[in-house]
């Protein structure tokens, strides 16, 4: 045989050996040729598990299930159907500012929930908290109003919308600070109220929330 022909053949053969060591160091012995093995390359801190986690909360709600609007978070209230993420956060404010709802009604208090939506969500929905209009009221002095007219919170009276200051109308069932702050503001800007009917133009203040305080405000 030609040296130049031994040469080939023994480096041909070397090549052979150290493949065959190089396969037997990346894989485990008895292991069949050309099995894939997955390797462990996320990170300690990698996001995934973060991602798996939202995408667990953001599951369908199974057959019957509901969710406590008194006590869930606004990734569990952004489960129901037609409420997003940022809507259910707005719930979750309303409720840490307002206290408990305490029924699907209180809903209405709100901003960017109406008649439509809680038709949709109410199913779908429990409820664990007392709301503050149910709570035994704590003794206080008479709330000094913005006109200037203070007004002690007596049962049996109803709350003149041209007189009433934004303490008195957060005492109402299902009102809150922030309408009751709308109330004077749409006063202040359109004038004194015709009837108490005219909530009902002020944003934010549907159906619901006037049904719940049409027997107790008045105009006069």
């Amino acid at each position: 045989m030609p040296p130049a022909e031994r040469k080939a053949l023994i480096l041909l053969f070397s090549l052979g050996v150290v493949g065959q060591g190089v396969r037997w160091v990346a894989t485990r012995p008895g292991e069949p040729p050309g099995e894939v093995q997955l390797l462990d390359v996320l990170p300690p801190r990698s996001p995934l598990p973060h991602r798996d986690s939202a995408l667990a909360l953001a599951r369908p709600l199974g057959p019957g299930e509901r969710i406590d609007a008194d006590r869930a978070g606004p990734e569990e209230l952004a489960r129901l159907p037609r409420v997003g993420l940022a809507l259910a956060k707005t719930i979750v404010a309303d409720r840490q500012a307002n206290g408990p709802f305490g029924g699907l009604t209180a809903l209405d208090r709100v901003p960017g929930v109406g008649p439509g939506l809680l038709k949709v969500v109410g199913p779908h929905l429990s409820f664990s908290g007392t709301p503050a209009s149910m709570q035994v009221p704590i003794p206080a002095l008479p709330a000094q109003s913005l006109l200037g007219s203070a007004v002690p919170p007596t049962l049996g009276i109803r709350l003149d919308l041209n007189a009433a200051g934004v303490a008195e109308f957060d005492a109402l069932p299902g009102i809150g600070p922030s309408r009751a702050r709308a109330i004077v503001r749409y006063r202040e800007e359109h004038g004194r109220f015709a009837a108490v009917e005219e909530l009902a133009r002020i944003p934010g203040f549907g159906p619901a929330a006037l049904a719940r305080v049409r027997d107790r405000v008045e105009v006069r």
